[in-house]
């Protein structure tokens, strides 16, 4: 039994992105109706300033068919994936742009532009991919990550995918999030491994190589975020039945997670990529348009803020 709920764009980032300045950002394939109408979506509501790279005779005349004039927007011309994704990388690694968009191109070939060594866009930290939820009427935010990137990912590596998804929380407004280190139990068992390396990330992270969050775990699903459920286990923990962030311990719970929430409870899945030198809108073709659009936003509020403190 699938949603039949219209997918809502939380209020709070048109809120949050609307007061700032339009932020530059390239489509890789904007040849496409879909990615053309989402970037336009985002200029009209002043958001970016966007330049379209694909092959353009197919941009003009698909700019034509949904009526947006793109006479004074920049286009590249330009066909082949590789071709594609390596402009939007060059002119991200320049500063000509602040935000990367996948508009028709396979995320394989765009990843693979932005992690080469010498294109300029990697940073100390591993690369990693951020699901902002929200579920219509409610104004709470969940953050899943990481179910795109990351297939089985070490516990270093779940290192830097807790920090990107805290400097995500933070520059959206949440000082202190509470993170939630997911594993399929709230006891540590020898023979459930996540939930080993959970309890190793949450000792390490206690320690001082996180900050700026509350981290606890390891916690199946329901005690990260039923108050309930918390409190007839006895958990007691400031993230249980709280926890803004939940990090998964691999691709297949985290992308298996956020699935059931779009298809069952109509939750808006807007997908941003963090650690590289500026924030990577990364969604599906079978994506609604408002997840391109929330996702747009969330990257112009993170390249406004990180425009003067590049990360290391």
């Amino acid at each position: 039994m699938l949603s039949k709920t219209p997918f809502e764009v939380p209020p709070y980032l048109l809120e949050k992105a609307t007061h700032l300045p339009r932020c530059p950002m390239a489509i890789a394939g904007a040849d496409n109706e879909i990615v053309l109408e989402s970037a336009r979506q985002a200029f009209d509501a002043g958001i970016i300033t966007p330049v379209l790279i694909g092959d353009a005779d197919i941009i003009h005349s698909l700019s034509d068919v949904i009526g947006w004039d793109i006479a004074d927007v920049e286009t590249v011309d330009l066909t082949g994936e590789a071709a594609i994704s390596g402009a939007v990388v060059s002119l991200a690694a320049s500063g000509a742009v602040k935000i990367i968009m996948k508009g028709y191109v396979h995320t394989d070939a765009l990843m693979r532009a932005v992690i080469q060594r010498d294109a300029g866009l990697r940073t100390e930290r591993r690369i990693s991919h951020v699901f902002h939820m929200t579920i219509p009427g409610r104004d709470t935010v969940l953050l899943i990550t990481d179910g795109a990137v990351n297939v089985a990912p070490t516990i270093n590596t779940r290192m830097d995918i807790i920090r990107n998804a805290v400097d995500m929380a933070h520059a959206l407004g949440n000082t202190n999030p509470k993170v939630a280190v997911l594993s399929g139990a709230e006891v540590v068992n020898p023979s459930m491994p996540s939930s080993v390396e959970s309890a190793e990330i949450i000792d390490r992270a206690r320690k001082g190589e996180i900050d700026g969050c509350i981290i606890d775990g390891p916690f199946a699903f329901d005690l990260a975020v039923s108050p309930d459920a918390a409190r007839i286990k006895g958990i007691d923990s400031l993230v249980a039945g709280q926890a803004d962030i939940v990090v998964v311990p691999n691709i297949e719970m985290g992308n298996g997670l956020f699935k059931m929430m779009v298809h069952f409870m109509s939750g808006l899945a807007a997908g941003v990529v963090m650690g590289a030198r500026v924030p990577i809108v990364l969604t599906s073709r079978a994506d609604p348009p408002e997840a391109r659009f929330a996702a747009t936003l969330i990257a112009a509020i993170i390249a406004n803020r990180d425009e003067d403190q590049p990360k290391v």
